[in-house]
């Protein structure tokens, strides 16, 4: 969920999860995914950033309940709909390549 601030200045939470589409004509509409639209104060680029800080934190919070860097991996992506996952994995992959979710690459700590 992330906060949102109405033209009038009173905030908000958002699913995040229900955004279909931000566009900014110039203020920036979102429109979720049952049809509703909200006018909100902030840009396109800044929904977008407080988006990715809210799931960010939400790997950060599994991460720190799994036991090994790898499990956070498997999590990573069968949320991502990778679509070079191996396809013996329900609900991963893609038959059509090129099609599917931008991919989340997280590489393994050096610290």
């Amino acid at each position: 969920m992330i906060e949102v601030t109405r033209l009038n200045g009173i905030p908000m939470i958002v699913n995040s999860d229900l955004i279909k589409l931000a566009e900014s004509s110039p203020d920036t509409m979102l429109t979720l995914i049952h049809g509703e639209k909200l006018i909100v104060r902030e840009s396109c680029a800044e929904i977008v950033a407080r988006v990715l800080e809210y799931r960010a934190q939400l790997l950060a919070a599994v991460a720190a309940r799994m036991g090994s860097p790898n499990e956070l991996h498997r999590v990573v992506a069968m949320t991502s709909l990778n679509p070079d996952a191996p396809k013996d994995m329900p609900g991963l992959g893609s038959a059509d390549p090129g099609k599917g979710a931008p991919l989340l690459k997280l590489e393994p700590s050096t610290r």
